[in-house]
C-alpha cells in the first residue's frame, strides 16, 4: 500500500454528520462474478470487520451469468462434462496453509457440501451449484451496511480519472455505474484469431471446410462435424477430452467396461499436439505419511533474490534450475522415506549432497539404481522425442501402451513419489506467481503433469482407439491447408499424412489482452501488457500498472489474463491456494482504500447507481 492512505477517518465522518449531510455510500464494481469474483467477496466479508468502518458500501457484480458459477461452471451445460479433480480436492475456502494477512474462514469441500464420495469426479453442473452456494454464503457474511447488486450484463469499458470515481459502462444501459474502485475478475476470455487461425478460417470459408478455432468446448457448435467423417484435432489436453466425450457419449454412444458401443453418429478423430500424448492421468490414490517439507530450494527467499536483481532474470537460466531442484527434492524425499529398499544411500547423506548441488546426475545415478525411480522432467515433458514409427498402426499400438503404463503408474501407491512431485508443483506455482509473467511454457507444463484428466477418461480414450473412432497422429503435429482439404503430419510417423475436411483447435484461447474479444480489456486506458500479452499488475495487491510502473489507485485485476495468473480460482485443501492469497491481498487493499475515501467525508452528490 502507498504511504499516503488515510487511516484516521472518524473526524471527517463526524464533521459530515454535524453538517446534517449524510455521508455517501461507496461503490465497488467487480466485473466477473464467477469463482474468482466470489472468492474476492468471501475475502471482503472476512476482512471488513477489521478494515472497513464506512457508512455503507455497495458491491456491484457485473456478469451476464449467475454469480458464483459464472460462465464456465453454469448449470446450462452437458452433465457428461466432469471436473478433472476428485470432489475431496476442491475447495473455495481458506485454511492455515494460505499465507495471507486476513483471517481464515474454513468451509466445506465440494464432496463435504454435496455429500458425495470424496474420490468422485463430479460433473460441472454440481460444481456450479457448489460455487453458487459459496457465493450466497459469502454475501450473507458481509456486514449489514454492505449491499450486493448483480447486473446480468456485459461490461464494455471503464473510464475515469486516476484520482476520481470510475465509470463502468454496461451493455444496454444508458448510464454508467459509478465506482470508487473497480476490480476486473474476468476469468478466461474469448480471443480474436491470430494470423495462423485467421488464414485457416479464411481457407475453410473459401473451400466449404469446417474450422473450429480455440474455444471453450462446451460453447462450440459441433453439429458441423459429420458422422463417420475424419476430423483433425490439434490439442491433447482437457479441451480435447471434453470434445471426445461430446462427440461420442454426447451423440448416443456408451461405454460398457473397456468396450465402446458406438451410436453410428460419431466422427473419426485424428488427434495430435506438440507432445503428441494426452495429459498425465490424475493420480488415483491418497497420500499417506510425512509430506515433503516444502518449500526447500525455491521459496520466498529465492523469489526475493530474483526480484531484487537489477538486470532482471531469465526463466530458463535463473528460475528453472531452482524449480527442477525443488521438484527433485520432493520426489526423492518421498522415495527415500517410503521406499528405502529402492535406494543405495542413506537419506541424510543423499540430502546433504543434494543440497550442495554438485553433480546431481551422478549422485542420483549412484543413489537410485532403477532409472524408473529417477525424476527426469525433460523426458516427462517430451516423451516422444526421437521416437519414430514405420506405420500409423504401429504408433497406435505404442501410444495405447503408453497410456496404459501411465494409468498403471498413476494408480499405484508404489509410485508415490509422483504424488510428491504433484505437491511440489503446487508449492512452486505459489512462488512463481510473485515473479509475474514468466512465459507460457510453465503453465502448459504444469497442466500437463498436474492437471490432467481423470483416469476413467483415459480408459475411455483407449476404448475409442480400439473401436477405430480415435486415431493418434503424433508429436509436433503440423497442419496445412491445400488442395481443398486440411492435411496433418507428424515427426513421429514420417511420411504419414491425414486428410480431412474438418479441423478443431482443442485448446483454450491464449489469455492475451491485445487479442481479447472483450473491449473492456483492449480499451483499458493507461494499462500495459507484458511481452507475452498479459496485463501488468502489482504483485502485492493486483492493482493495474501503467507504463511507468505506477499502480492505478482505483483499478485492480485478477485472473489468467494478468501477469499474476494463478493455477485456478479454487484449489486443493491445505496446499496454500495462491489465488486465495491474491484475493485476500486485493480485498484488504480495496477495503483500506475505501475506508480512506470514507474518511474524507465527501457527501454523495452523484446520481445513484441503479440496475
Amino acid at each position: 500500500m502507498s504511504s499516503d492512505i488515510l487511516v484516521n477517518t472518524s473526524t471527517a465522518r463526524n464533521t459530515v454528520a454535524l453538517r446534517g449531510v449524510p455521508p455517501r455510500r461507496f461503490s465497488l464494481v467487480i466485473v466477473g462474478a464467477g469463482p474468482r469474483g466470489t472468492g474476492l467477496i468471501e475475502r471482503i466479508a472476512a476482512n471488513a470487520p477489521e478494515l472497513y468502518d464506512g457508512s455503507g458500501l455497495d458491491i456491484h457484480l457485473v456478469d451476464p451469468h449467475a454469480p458464483g458459477s459464472g460462465r464456465i461452471w453454469r448449470a446450462a451445460q452437458s452433465p457428461l462434462l466432469w471436473m478433472n479433480s476428485h470432489a475431496e480436492d476442491i475447495t473455495m475456502f481458506t485454511d492455515e496453509t494460505v499465507r495471507m494477512e486476513g483471517p481464515v474462514r474454513p468451509g466445506p469441500t465440494l464432496h463435504e457440501w454435496a455429500g458425495v464420495d470424496g474420490r468422485t469426479f463430479a460433473d460441472r453442473q454440481l460444481q456450479g451449484a457448489y460455487l453458487r452456494w459459496v457465493h450466497e454464503q459469502a454475501v450473507a457474511a458481509l456486514p449489514s451496511t454492505v449491499r450486493v447488486h448483480h447486473h446480468p450484463r456485459r461490461a464494455l469499458r471503464v473510464d475515469g480519472p486516476r484520482e476520481g470515481r470510475q465509470q463502468v459502462w454496461l451493455e444496454g444501459r444508458p448510464r454508467p455505474l459509478l465506482a470508487d474502485l473497480v476490480v476486473l475478475a474476468l476469468g478466461h476470455l474469448d480471443a480474436e484469431l491470430d494470423d495462423e487461425q485467421a488464414d485457416l478460417a479464411r481457407y475453410a470459408r473459401e473451400h466449404d471446410l469446417v474450422h473450429l478455432p480455440p474455444d471453450f468446448t462446451a460453447d462450440s457448435d459441433l453439429s458441423a462435424l459429420a458422422p463417420g467423417e475424419p476430423v483433425l484435432v490439434r490439442g491433447f489436453g482437457l479441451a480435447f477430452v471434453d470434445l471426445m466425450v461430446l462427440l461420442t457419449e454426447g451423440r448416443g454412444g456408451r461405454h460398457e467396461g473397456d468396450t465402446y458401443l458406438p451410436s453410428g453418429r460419431e466422427p473419426v478423430l485424428y488427434v495430435g499436439s506438440r507432445r503428441g500424448v494426452p495429459y498425465h492421468s490424475k493420480i488415483g490414490y491418497e497420500w499417506t505419511g510425512e509430506r515433503p517439507p516444502l518449500p526447500r530450494f525455491f521459496g520466498p527467499a529465492e523469489v526475493d533474490e530474483l526480484l531484487a536483481r537489477p538486470g532482471g532474470f531469465d526463466f530458463r537460466r535463473d528460475v528453472w534450475p531452482l524449480v527442477e531442484k525443488e521438484l527433485g527434492f520432493a520426489h526423492y524425499h518421498r522415495l527415500f522415506a517410503e521406499h528405502p529398499d529402492r535406494t543405495a544411500l542413506g537419506w541424510a547423506e543423499f540430502e546433504a549432497r543434494y543440497a550442495a548441488g554438485t553433480d546431481l546426475g551422478a549422485l542420483v545415478a549412484a543413489a537410485v539404481p532403477d532409472p524408473a525411480d529417477r525424476l527426469d522432467l525433460t523426458a516427462l515433458d517430451r516423451p516422444l522425442t526421437g521416437a519414430r514409427y514405420d506405420s500409423a498402426e504401429e504408433f497406435q499400438d505404442a501410444l495405447r501402451g503408453y497410456v496404459e503404463d501411465d494409468l498403471g503408474r498413476r494408480h499405484t501407491p508404489s509410485h508415490s513419489p509422483d504424488l510428491a512431485v504433484f505437491l511440489g508443483l503446487l508449492s512452486v506455482y505459489g512462488q512463481l506467481v510473485r515473479l509475474g509473467d514468466i512465459g507460457p511454457w510453465w503453465h502448459g507444463f504444469f497442466s500437463y503433469l498436474a492437471s490432467g484428466p481423470p483416469g476413467p477418461r483415459l480408459r475411455q480414450m483407449l476404448a475409442l482407439s480400439r473401436a477405430g473412432l480415435l486415431r493418434f497422429v503424433g508429436a509436433d503435429m503440423a497442419v496445412t491447408a491445400e488442395d481443398g482439404v486440411f492435411r496433418a503430419t507428424s515427426t513421429t510417423v514420417p511420411g504419414a499424412v491425414v486428410e480431412a475436411r474438418a479441423l478443431v483447435e482443442a485448446r483454450l484461447p491464449d489469455p492475451t489482452v491485445g487479442r481479447a474479444r472483450d473491449t473492456l480489456l483492449r480499451e483499458l486506458d493507461g494499462a500495459v501488457e507484458t511481452p507475452d500479452g498479459l496485463l501488468r499488475v502489482d504483485p502485492a495487491d493486483g492493482r493495474i500498472l501503467d507504463g511507468a510502473g505506477r499502480p492505478h489507485p482505483r483499478r485492480f485485476a485478477l485472473g489468467p489474463y494478468t501477469e499474476g495468473r494463478a493455477p485456478g480460482a479454487f484449489t486443493r485443501p491445505r496446499t496454500g491456494g495462491p489465488a486465495f492469497r491474491q484475493n485476500d491481498a486485493t480485498a484488504r487493499a480495496a477495503l483500506r482504500l475505501l475506508n480512506a475515501l470514507a474518511g474524507t467525508g465527501e457527501p454523495d452528490a452523484s446520481p445513484r447507481n441503479v440496475a
